[in-house]
This record gives structure tokens, sequence and C-alpha cells, in this order.
């Protein structure tokens, strides 16, 4: 069965394994998520789970939202995500799902929203070269640079690096390894770092191409 939460990123620190190497790992608040509503095949079209994460107060949620988590009889959540997991139509509603699904050596993908710069140029975005320091250059020397031929094709090929919105994007991190879990925290220990600012939401589960 595949297995799935809802964190939160707490920040970074490091591990030492027993032979003394430093292992960096990300620590996210994990769980407990209950199960909020599950969808089957013969009702939904697909068989999927909705797991709700964090408190939340009544006053800012609306009533139709209110209304699904009085039906499931569970508090009211702040974040919600859907997974489509094999074996979801076998959870109940209610259900607690906590960090200890997953253990230490897994292989997980972890997704977040990562971290938002605003309206960026080419060389904090793309990481390109300045222009030449020279006469006849300026008067700037951030610039894009050439944008193509003259006469043929005459336009601006799709998919040139140029300046805009750098971040605040889905990210999604493949094949990172579990360190460490602690169930009575709540938390797990990723190695490596995953998208996303501190206190930011994110969601594990079981690696696709592992």
């Amino acid at each position: 069965m595949n297995k799935a939460i809802i964190g939160r990123k707490l920040g970074m620190t490091q591990l030492f394994s027993q032979d003394g190497k430093v292992i960096p790992v990300t620590v996210i608040e994990a769980g407990p998520c209950p199960v909020v509503q599950v969808k089957t095949l013969e009702r939904d079209g697909y068989s999927a789970v909705k797991l709700g994460f964090g408190e939340a107060n009544e006053k800012s949620l609306n009533k139709p939202q209110l209304g699904q988590f009085k039906k499931a009889g569970v508090a009211p959540c702040k974040v919600m995500k859907e997974f489509k997991l094999d074996g979801a139509d076998t959870m109940n509603v209610g259900e607690i799902v906590s960090c200890d699904v997953f253990a230490a050596g897994d292989k997980i993908d972890v997704s977040g929203v990562s971290k938002g710069h605003g309206f960026t140029g080419v060389i904090k975005r793309w990481n390109h070269h300045r222009l030449k320091e020279t006469h006849g250059v300026g008067p700037v020397h951030r610039e894009v640079g050439s944008m193509g031929a003259i006469s043929n094709p005459s336009r601006v090929f799709k998919g040139k690096k140029m300046s805009g919105q750098w971040g605040h994007e889905n990210v999604t991190i493949l094949n990172l390894e579990v360190v460490k879990v602690d169930k009575e925290r709540n938390a797990i220990l990723v190695k490596g770092a995953v998208p996303g600012p501190i206190k930011g939401i994110v969601t594990l589960r079981n690696s696709v191409k592992a």
C-alpha cells in the first residue's frame, strides 16, 4: 500500500552516522493527519483519500468546509490534500495517519511550494553571465543579450530564458531518504533539502522512481 502524509518544514540540522559522517537533514513536522474523506471507484470514479493537517479556527472556514468536517467527525483542519493511493478505499473516515507510517531508510518524494523571489533578472534567475564591461555595450551590463536572428525567424522562440517571476511554484524532490522518525514529536528527518520556506507546507509520499 502506498503511504502519504502532510507536514510542515521546520528547518535544517545535521546528524552524525555511526562511522562519523555528517548527514544534513530537514526536520518536518508530519501529522497527525485525520482522514476527512475517502473516495471510491464506485461513487467518485477513482480511489483517493483526503487528509487534513493543522488546527483551524471555525471562523476562517465557510459552511461547505465546516459541513465536510462535521460529516467526517473530525476537528476543522487548516490544510487538506488529496492523495491517490493504492488501497485508499480500505481506510476509514476519522482514522489518524501519523508519522510512523514511514520508517528510517524509506525512499520518499517531497513536494512543496518553493520560495518566491518576485520579478528577477536573467543573471539571478538563470545564472547568466554579465555583458562585457567595455565601450559600446552600456548603458547596462545585466541585460538578456541577443534575442536571436534579425530577419529569420523575426521572433523570439518560446522557452527563451528571460527575466520574470522566479520561484513560488510547485516543486517535487525525488528519492529522498528518511533518516529518522520521531513519533513522540511527530517529526520526520529527511536527508537533504526540501522545497519551500520554514513553516511551509509539504507533502510526503512513497517514491515513484525508487
